[in-house]
């Protein structure tokens, strides 16, 4: 069963959703590759499920500027073993820093394998707390973002990340 839970933040509306395993969704409305409305109508809505406000809350902290790594249960499961191992290496990219699609094929041992490692970025399923949006092109330049541009400008000018300097002002200061 997956409990639910809509939250609003300045960056727009958020669904986070929770499995018995743990935090296992974070998605902007209208995100690429976010649940299905057929999915979510299968969904408990719940406002008083622990992890989801934990994760709520935390969020809201990372939104505030304070870019956290989640500490609470995540349920990864929704992906293929390698899209899973993408996922658990974003885990490992510090705030304010990023990583090419390459540097992470490589860190995996599949050095030729960054356009897969780039479809296992943009199926990320826990947006902002699984940070898919420290990964870079590979001359540094943004790339795509399945919650949209603007917002992988934002979250990482939240970061202090190098790029902010070009990233458009959408966030109080």
């Amino acid at each position: 069963m997956i409990h639910a839970l809509q939250t609003d933040s300045p960056l727009g509306p958020i669904t986070l959703a929770a499995s018995t395993l743990g935090l296992c969704g974070v998605w902007f409305d209208n995100q690429k590759h976010g649940p299905t409305e057929a999915q979510r109508q299968q969904w408990t809505e719940d406002a008083q499920h622990p992890v989801l406000l934990s994760a709520a809350a935390h969020v809201q902290a990372h939104l505030g500027g304070q870019a956290l790594p989640w500490p609470g249960p995540l349920d990864l499961s929704a992906g293929t073993a390698f899209q899973q191992s993408v996922w658990r290496a974003l885990l490992n990219i510090p705030a304010g820093q990023s990583r090419t699609y390459g540097d992470l094929a490589k860190q995996l041992g599949k050095p030729l394998a960054f356009r897969a490692v780039g479809a296992a970025v943009g199926r990320n399923p826990v947006s902002i707390l699984v940070p898919c949006h420290r990964v870079m092109g590979a001359g540094g330049q943004l790339t795509g973002y399945a919650g949209g541009l603007w917002r992988k400008q934002a979250l990482l000018k939240l970061e202090g990340h190098g790029f902010a300097q070009r990233a458009p002002a959408l966030l109080s200061e």
